[in-house]
């Protein structure tokens, strides 16, 4: 999700609620500690020199049981950073503590922000030798007339 979308999600609900990848809420309580913006420049294992910015919420879930983050001042936070720090319409990573720092991806079911598992890849498949994953198909959609022989068809 980018930033652009999640403003605009933020204007259609009541509460701000983020929900883990396992159907658990965040509590409601929590805070969000940081908006910003974070570049990566890496090289990847092909050799190719990458770049990739997000912009980053940081939630914490404190013992301040009487804290609840509105959609204004979530928006408002959101206004702040893209003006001091010149944040752009980037894709949201978050942050969030379990058993150790976990980094989501974004997604919105019309109520709640979903945090989605990452993953890790390989940029560079065709440089470092994974071989391409083989198509699978069920035999039992192979058209027969056009990928067979049949006796006397020539085709041998």
């Amino acid at each position: 999700m980018k930033l652009s979308e999640i403003k605009k999600q933020l204007l259609t609900v009541e509460n701000v609620a983020f929900i883990l990848p396992n159907g658990s809420p965040v509590p409601e309580h929590f805070h969000v500690t940081e908006v910003g913006l974070i570049t990566k420049n890496f090289i990847d294992c092909g050799g190719t020199v990458r770049k990739e910015t997000v912009v980053n919420f940081q939630l914490w879930d404190a013992n301040d049981f009487e804290h609840r983050l509105k959609p204004q001042k979530l928006l408002n936070i959101i206004a702040l950073s893209e003006k001091v720090l010149g944040i752009e319409d980037y894709e949201i990573e978050v942050e969030y503590q379990a058993e150790t720092i976990g980094k989501y991806d974004l997604n919105f079911n019309g109520k709640e922000f979903l945090l989605l598992n990452k993953q890790t890849a390989c940029l560079a498949e065709d440089q470092c030798g994974i071989p391409a994953e083989k198509q699978k198909v069920k035999l039992s959609e192979i058209t027969s007339a056009a990928n067979s022989c049949t006796p006397g068809g020539g085709c041998c």
